[in-house]
This record gives C-alpha cells, sequence and structure tokens, in this order.
C-alpha cells in the first residue's frame, strides 16, 4: 500500500511539473495554432530573445497571421495581420489588458511598485503637459537647453570641424537637453553664465552614467543579467534613485510641470520617497530612452539622401525667412516655437519615415478572461485566460511591402501627399490599414509622451540644419546593423558608431 502511494504521489507530482512546464498544454477547438518548442517551459524564448523579428517571420511563414508560442513558461498569442489589429487596440481592459505586463517590468528594471491608479494619473499630467497647449512651455525649455548644449563655443578651435561618432553626439546632446527641460537647471544664483556651465558638465556626466545603465536594459527586463552586470545595475539604480530624489532635486529651478505635478500626485496617493525616487527614474527612461537613437537614425538617413536633406534644408530656411530669423554667431538664438514646428511637413514626414524603419516596440495585452478574437477576414479565435496577445508592428506593418513599398529604403516623402499635406492612406489586400506605423504603441497605452518627443527631434534637427555644416566621414559606409537584444523596447541601437564631423556654418 505504501509502495502505491509513493507511486501515485511520484506521478502526480511529475504531471504537475509536466503541466506547469507547458508540456501538456494542448491547443483546444478555435484556439490559434499552438507551437511549444522543444525545450521544457523555455519553449521558444532562446530564438526569440536572439532574433525577435526573424523567430516571428519564421512562425508567420510556419502558421499564419495568427499563432500562440510559449516563451519561459508564458504562452503569448502573435497577431500579424494589421488590418485585424483594432480588434487588441481596441478590446477593454476588462478582456485584454495592457498594465498587467508592465507593471511586472517597471518593478524588475525600476525598482517601482505601481500604484492602482499610477496610469489614470500619468496619462491627466501628460495631457496637460505634454500635448496641446502644454507643450508650448515645454518646447521654450528645449529649445533653451539645446543651445546652451549645442550653441556653446569653447574659445579655442571656434569655427574648426570638430569629429564625433553620431550616434553619441546625437544622444548625448537630445537626453542632456531633455533632461534638463524635464528636471530642471543648476540656480543661477546671480552667475547665469557659471551656472549653465553646471549643466553641461553635471548633464554630460549623467549621461555616461545612464549609457550604462541603458546598456544591461535588455538583459535585465529578461532577468538574465549574470551577478558582476547585476550588481552594477542596482548601483547605477541607486545613483538615479539618489540624484531624482526629492531632496536631490530641492535646489533646482525650471522643473517641468510634467514632472512637479506627477510628484506632487505621487506625495496625494501616499507613496513613500523613496518609491517616488524610483518612479522618477522610471520618468527619465521612458522620456530619454528612445528620442536620442531616433534622432541618430534620422540625421543618418538625412546625411545618406542628399534629396532628403536639401528638401528639409530648404523648409528650414524658408520658415526662417518667414519668421525674420538667422542663425549667426553674434545675433539672439533661432527661436523655434510650438507654433512653428507644426508647419514642416517635410520634417514631419521624414521623423515618421525614420520611425517607420528603426521603432520596434513590442505591444503586450495581458488575457484576464477567457474571450474571443475576431479577425478582420471574419475569423474567429479564442483566446485563453492567463496567456498574453502581442504585437510587433516593426515586422508587420512598418516591413510589409505591400502595405510600404521597398519597406527597407528611407524615402523621406513616403508621407506626404503630392500637395504638402500628411499622407495616411495605405492598403493592404484592397482595405485601408488604419495602423500602418506605430512607434508610438496604439490605444490606451499609446505613448503620452510622443507630441513631446517628436518636437525634440525636430527641434535637435533643425538647429543642426540651419546652425551646422555635418557630413559623414565616410558617405560609403552601409547603415550599421541593429542590436537585436534590443527588439520590443522601442527604437532599435546601432551595433556600432559612425563617424561624422560638424562645423559652425558662419
Amino acid at each position: 500500500m505504501v509502495y502505491v502511494l509513493f507511486v501515485l504521489l511520484s506521478l502526480t507530482i511529475l504531471l504537475v511539473a509536466l503541466y506547469f512546464l507547458g508540456a501538456l498544454r494542448r491547443r483546444r477547438p478555435n484556439e490559434p495554432p499552438l507551437d511549444t518548442g522543444h525545450l521544457p517551459w523555455l519553449g521558444h524564448v532562446l530564438s526569440f530573445r536572439r532574433d525577435t523579428e526573424q523567430f516571428l517571420q519564421e512562425m508567420q511563414k510556419k502558421h499564419g497571421d495568427i499563432f500562440t508560442v510559449q516563451l519561459a513558461g508564458r504562452y503569448f498569442t502573435f497577431l500579424m495581420d494589421p488590418i485585424s489589429y483594432g480588434a487588441v487596440v481596441k478590446a477593454p481592459r476588462s478582456k485584454l489588458d495592457f498594465e498587467k505586463f508592465a507593471v511586472e517590468l517597471v518593478a524588475r528594471v525600476f525598482g517601482y511598485h505601481a500604484q492602482e491608479d499610477d496610469h489614470k494619473l500619468l496619462e491627466v499630467v501628460s495631457n496637460k503637459f505634454l500635448m496641446g497647449n502644454g507643450l508650448v512651455d515645454l518646447t521654450q525649455a528645449m529649445m533653451m537647453n539645446l543651445q546652451k548644449l549645442m550653441l556653446h563655443q569653447p574659445a579655442d578651435g571656434a569655427g574648426e570641424w570638430k569629429q564625433d561618432g553620431l550616434f553619441h553626439y546625437c544622444y548625448n546632446i537630445v537626453f542632456r537637453a531633455g533632461y534638463l527641460a524635464l528636471f530642471g537647471t543648476e540656480s543661477a544664483k546671480g552667475d547665469q553664465d557659471r551656472a549653465d556651465q553646471l549643466d553641461r558638465e553635471h548633464s554630460d556626466q549623467l549621461f555616461v552614467q545612464f549609457r550604462k545603465y541603458d546598456r544591461l536594459f535588455p538583459r535585465l527586463a529578461y532577468a538574465v543579467l549574470p551577478p558582476r552586470e547585476k550588481l552594477e545595475a542596482e548601483r547605477l539604480k541607486r545613483k538615479f534613485w539618489d540624484l531624482l530624489s526629492v531632496q536631490g532635486m530641492r535646489n533646482r529651478e525650471q522643473i517641468s510641470g510634467w514632472v512637479s505635478e506627477r510628484q506632487r500626485q505621487l506625495n496625494e496617493q501616499g507613496v513613500n520617497l523613496e518609491m517616488q525616487s524610483r518612479y522618477m527614474f522610471l520618468l527619465l527612461w521612458a522620456s530619454q530612452g528612445n528620442t536620442g537613437p531616433s534622432a541618430f537614425w534620422l540625421l543618418l538617413n538625412l546625411c545618406r539622401c542628399p534629396q532628403a536633406m536639401s528638401a528639409a534644408r530648404a523648409e528650414v530656411d524658408q520658415l526662417l525667412a518667414q519668421t525674420g530669423q538667422r542663425a549667426t554667431a553674434v545675433g539672439p538664438p533661432v527661436n523655434l516655437t510650438r507654433d512653428i514646428l507644426q508647419k514642416t511637413p517635410v520634417l514631419d514626414s521624414a521623423v515618421e519615415e525614420s520611425l517607420r524603419l528603426n521603432a520596434a516596440p513590442l505591444l503586450t495585452r495581458a488575457v484576464v478572461q477567457d474571450t474571443e478574437l475576431a479577425m478582420a477576414d471574419g475569423r474567429r479565435y479564442s483566446l485563453r485566460k492567463g496567456d498574453r496577445v502581442a504585437l510587433f508592428p516593426h515586422l508587420s506593418p512598418q516591413m510589409d511591402p505591400e502595405v510600404h513599398p521597398r519597406p527597407h529604403s528611407f524615402q523621406f516623402d513616403r508621407f506626404l501627399n503630392a500637395d504638402g499635406t500628411r499622407k495616411t492612406d495605405f492598403y493592404k489586400k484592397g482595405q485601408k490599414v488604419k495602423y500602418y506605423s506605430m512607434p508610438w504603441g496604439a490605444g490606451v497605452s499609446m505613448c503620452p509622451g510622443r507630441f513631446f518627443a517628436t518636437n525634440e527631434l525636430k527641434q535637435f534637427v533643425f538647429l543642426m540644419l540651419c546652425y551646422f555644416d555635418f557630413e559623414l566621414l565616410n558617405p560609403e559606409e552601409k547603415i550599421p546593423p541593429i542590436d537585436t537584444s534590443r527588439w520590443g523596447f522601442g527604437t532599435m541601437q546601432p551595433t556600432y558608431d559612425v563617424q561624422f564631423r560638424y562645423r559652425f556654418r558662419f
């Protein structure tokens, strides 16, 4: 009898283990094709992490436009048909919830434990300060800080060619200016020149530390950092928590309404000061982690396309003439207001095209209850509670040749109609595609800072075009390959930098 009980107990433990390892999962009627992979529990996670785009291409070729795969103990249903994206984007949170995945990631990467109303409150404060009329002050602050960093001329070597890595230069300048615009500047205390110099030095040192953390980010997000790098990530997090704490920012001036209002909300929520510091680090990464790399790809594409560069410069020169401004060494700096930035259709199209090529977020929803997903072609699939649904718009629609002919080429006017208005009509299988490019996500999880980020890109490139001559050191050099470990986390980064040189035009 004891032997029989032992055997039954062993079998029960084995069955439970097999269940949690995914070995017993079977496709139910009306569910998408299921591919669990050959490794218990791990499933396809190694191939997925190695190169997400390649993995999904292979799965799509094998299973079609919808399929479920096992990734490290979880089941993800990928929807690859952009015409059907609305079924996921518009689904109520009672069925598909984006916050559950985000909460887990934020806790792992930033050490912040989310509060119940965080997303709602962030949306309120972002709508107030990061879009519409709220952007006026922030655009002005960004312009002031870009000029502080870009137009500062040391006494020696003014006007001479300077060389740098294009990725380093773009990321460095845009990150630092964005940080100063959002999180404030040094107190002048009667000496503005000294305060500006401190801002330049402090923000540059901060960028060095941020890049160290940024390089660790993908493996930290997947929880696969080796012990030494895990300790380094913790050290960096604590450094930023201290810097962005209430005490750390107490003496800073011109802190943006977006940051100060969100901090006030956290106080009202009863969030302790330590957790508030962690949230500020989250805001810094969320606002500045992708804009610098996006600026790199945009400037690289302009440098490699003389027609695009010429069209963008012509638009900039025309706007300066219309507003009675000139970029000079001694005159007042160019003032780019929010209203001026709304009159740049060529630059808008170039920005959108560059993001189409290089932005690759993974949009994930948790399946809160058993539900049905209706495809555009009439097919209906059952989704299982506890699973996740994911969209990877970089592959489809952004790289779909039917939606965007010659999808791997940079066509600066792809999003321009013949009359100069914005083009929004794109088609697949004869049907109009609503979600033809999704660098900012979509629906309730769409990036709340997208308008500010777009303005940052345009202001930076605008200043580069009107104040500088710049060129690639090797115009024939191929575009560097992307770092495939960063698929799913926003704008991609190159595996190596591209050298360029620049100098003032006057």
